[in-house]
């Protein structure tokens, strides 16, 4: 026992040390990193200057198919009658859209949701006198949303398909659907034709390139969440080639990465536009119309110049049949002009430097605490606290109702035990916020943050009361039969005697359940959150994304670890109590002498 004091002193010592260390790089501590950082904000508009040309390396388009969905004209944009879109809130444009695609669709660095998807769509809205409210999901989930009635819109330079289309509707075009395949400079794939049953072949989850690869190529993908894990996978070599969105491909490529784009492809017929409602015409319209009008007055074409600067394909042109075309600049013209000389070349980093530079950029670091302390911390702690508290109510009376004596009560208990412990969390997140939200929508007002919170204590009342279950039935049949010897009811036996002994004797579990609430509550995102509802895991993902490093994945992982480390030390400390009880101390002789004197 002589050594456990050290160790306690050792574990608080460590926690200092991080936080002190958090503490230092939230601050700056050394300036030369931030000058010295090459990493550049992907969730900002690079501007002409970084035109590029057409792709000359084409795969073939055999299967590019006929562009047969494109309207042959809007409506005028006078005749549009805001108060019969069927938005969900009068006045506003609610929109699902990502986080993690630049220069597309992304979070900057001030917190807003942006790129040019998100600034096209917000100039739309203008012009139909509409506020947008934008609000952060996964692509996996967000055509179901826009379908169930949580969104509006879903803006996710989403590529459209048949299969699609049997589920929601699709505005027209307002970009077209080049990909490319991403492959490292030394591997064996070089084009689309390189590409076996053998070959392990990255796309993000729910994607167009998932499909592609799936239908067209007719091979086995390796699916990943999101673009950054994607392409760090890539320039791992743990995968042979990343088929992705053209934008993406070439956000992601930076000097010294031994990766390039081998190929592109495209397809007529599946160019991107916002998902609607499939029977909500009349948003679908008002849309259209006010596409054709941004790209009438000019504005499609400066937001397109500032953000995604490249060549169309031939036979493409954003909105409907009669819209007008477009004045780009000449892209190819101002690319030739940026080439650089090719002569000079990047020498590859080593597996070390990129090591250091993917995971360890202390400028990253700083940059990310200051939005993990002020807008992830808290809402984690929110949603954890919240779900805690709930979670332990619900989990008592599930304790107790099943190891009642009344089947009634005992069976559903169960079962619902047996449910809740059984599915995967994000499968109840889903169904409490896409399932449950249209139906609280007016207490909620459309906002799931809350649901997220009971869908998380729904889900931990199941294995917390499974924890007091088998606290209580632990406590000794003794303690029972002597609470009923001196004339206590059941009722008053379990209340007063035999369920404070059994909490006591788990709570060490309890807080270890309370610690997997804080990692759980990762999984919000799912539902949808305002940029300021982001938890830690979400907001270092935000900015993983705006820079195409997962720095700062890692500095969340640090706050997580300034979190979980006191609570698991401090269930050891309680543990150990518990088994030991208090330290004996010496008594003082004069308290002696009077209990002895006392007793005579």
């Amino acid at each position: 026992m002589a050594g456990l004091p050290v160790v306690r002193s050792r574990s608080l010592i460590a926690v200092i040390l991080l936080a002190i260390g958090l503490f230092a790089t939230a601050c700056g501590a050394d300036s030369n990193d931030a000058s010295t950082s090459t990493t550049s904000d992907l969730c900002a508009p690079p501007g002409v200057a970084a035109a590029a040309p057409a792709p000359t390396n084409l795969a073939s388009t055999r299967n590019a198919g006929v562009d047969k969905y494109t309207t042959p004209n809007a409506p005028p944009l006078d005749s549009i009658d805001t108060s019969k879109l069927g938005l969900l809130a009068p006045g506003t444009l609610s929109v699902g859209t990502l986080s993690d695609a630049p220069p597309s669709i992304c979070v900057d660095s001030s917190g807003k949701f942006t790129g040019f998807d998100n600034e096209l769509l917000a100039a739309v809205a203008a012009k139909l006198g509409l506020r947008v409210e934008f609000s952060g999901t996964e692509f996996a989930g967000l055509l179901a949303q826009v379908s169930g009635g949580r969104f509006d819109v879903g803006s996710s330079s989403i590529t459209t398909t048949d299969e699609r289309r049997n589920l929601v509707g699709f505005t027209n075009g307002y970009d077209f659907g080049y990909f490319s395949l991403v492959v490292g400079n030394n591997g064996k794939v070089k084009s689309f034709d390189d590409l076996g049953p053998g070959s392990r072949i990255a796309v993000v989850q729910g994607t167009v390139q998932d499909e592609y690869v799936v239908n067209q190529l007719h091979l086995d993908p390796v699916k990943f969440p999101d673009y950054n894990t994607a392409y760090s996978n890539l320039k791992t070599g743990q995968v042979d080639a990343w088929v992705a969105p053209s934008a993406q491909a070439e956000g992601a490529i930076k000097p010294g990465d031994a990766t390039s784009v081998a190929q592109n492809t495209f397809s007529l017929d599946n160019f991107v536009g916002w998902a609607v409602a499939k029977n909500n015409k009349p948003l679908i319209d008002a849309l259209n119309s006010g596409l054709d009008a941004v790209i009438a007055d000019g504005t499609y074409a400066e937001l397109y110049s500032d953000w995604v600067p490249r060549e169309p394909p031939p036979g493409w042109k954003p909105g409907s049949k009669a819209a007008a075309e477009p004045q780009f600049p000449d892209f190819a013209a101002i690319a030739a002009e940026q080439q650089p000389d090719a002569t000079t070349s990047t020498a590859p980093k080593s597996t070390l430097q990129q090591l250091r530079d993917t995971f360890f950029d202390w400028s990253l670091y700083r940059k990310a605490f200051p939005d993990l302390f002020k807008t992830g911390l808290p809402n984690t702690l929110i949603l954890a606290v919240v779900s805690g508290v709930l979670g332990t109510v619900f989990g008592m009376l599930l304790a107790v109702a099943g190891i009642s004596r009344t089947r009634w009560l005992r069976w559903p208990a169960r079962v619902y035990t047996d449910i809740f412990r059984g599915l995967p969390a994000v499968v109840i997140i889903l169904i409490i916020g896409l399932g449950v939200g249209p139906v609280v929508r007016n207490i909620t007002g459309n906002n799931p943050y809350w649901l997220g919170a009971v869908a998380l204590a729904l889900l931990a009342s199941a294995y917390i009361g499974e924890i007091f279950r088998s606290g209580i039935q632990s406590v000794e049949p003794g303690q029972l039969e002597a609470a009923r010897a001196v004339g206590f009811g059941y009722r008053q036996s379990m209340t007063l005697v035999v369920i404070p002994q059994g909490v006591r004797r788990v709570l060490p579990a309890l807080m270890n359940q309370f610690i997997a609430l804080i990692k759980d509550s990762s999984l919000i995102y799912f539902l949808g959150l305002l940029a300021t509802q982001r938890e830690l895991f979400a907001v270092g993902r935000d900015l993983n994304a705006q820079t195409g490093n997962l720095s700062p994945l890692v500095a969340a992982g640090l706050v997580y670890l300034l979190l979980t480390i006191p609570l698991t030390h401090l269930v050891n400390y309680i543990d150990r109590r518990m088994r030991t009880g208090r330290p004996d101390r010496a008594v003082d002789p004069v308290e002696t002498q009077t209990i002895t004197e006392g007793r005579g």
